[in-house]
């Protein structure tokens, strides 16, 4: 400020705002967040703007997540103040989304996506997750990405749970469960196991959910996870 540089404020407001974030100070982290988008649009600088609304669009989204933790409830079984966070989320997202995809940045519409597929998710709205998850996992084998296809894959099943579509989980489930043993990623192939079992569980095939169930255990007990 002293010197007048008004690009150098514009990111110091971000980095004070994604800050603020991680210390749960959300309301603060807005303020920031925002005063970053405001100086950014003023001086044209289109990559500062894509990148304040995605960041401001994290805030509402960690927000969203911590108070809906205390609530402890399904996705779509939000109270009303806990919906409009998400939904403040969802609409920095998709104007993040719009600005990215006139900048032609792929890899912050994959981020974009992934991330309003799950706030999706959380407000119940699983067919629209579905299809922001699926446009996530395309950006992320166009980039070779392993880590943000496997979690593609883990949210697309998810999401088919609640729709009833046992069977359809249970494929992304196993694609999960490929990719976190590619990835040598313990602690993800555990949680894979555990949802393949409780998918099989509910596609009423007993032995294979043993099978899963019993694949769990034993990691969680290599891991040492009580």
């Amino acid at each position: 400020r002293t010197i007048g540089d008004r690009i150098g404020e514009a990111k110091a407001s971000g980095n004070l705002g994604n800050t603020l974030k991680i210390l749960g100070q959300f309301d603060e982290a807005v303020v920031c967040c925002q005063r970053h988008l405001d100086i950014s649009q003023e001086q044209g600088d289109k990559v500062g703007e894509a990148r304040a609304l995605y960041n401001i669009g994290n805030v509402y989204h960690a927000k969203g997540k911590h108070l809906s933790w205390s609530t402890a409830q399904d996705p779509g079984c939000l109270p009303q103040e806990v919906k409009d966070t998400l939904q403040k989320a969802s609409e920095y997202y998709e104007r993040n989304l719009s600005l990215v995809k006139e900048l032609g940045d792929r890899a912050a519409q994959g981020r974009a996506y992934g991330n309003l597929g799950n706030t999706q998710y959380l407000l119940g709205n699983f067919s629209e997750a579905i299809t922001f998850h699926k446009e996530r996992l395309a950006i992320a084998k166009e980039f070779g990405d392993k880590a943000a296809e496997r979690r593609a894959y883990s949210n697309l099943g998810n999401a088919h749970i609640f729709l009833g579509r046992f069977d359809i989980s249970a494929e992304y489930y196993k694609k999960t469960l490929q990719l976190s043993r590619q990835l040598k990623d313990q602690a993800v192939e555990a949680q894979a196991c555990y949802s393949l079992g409780n998918t099989c569980t509910l596609l009423q095939d007993y032995e294979k959910a043993i099978e899963y169930h019993l694949r769990h255990l034993v990691i969680a007990q290599e891991l040492g996870d009580r």
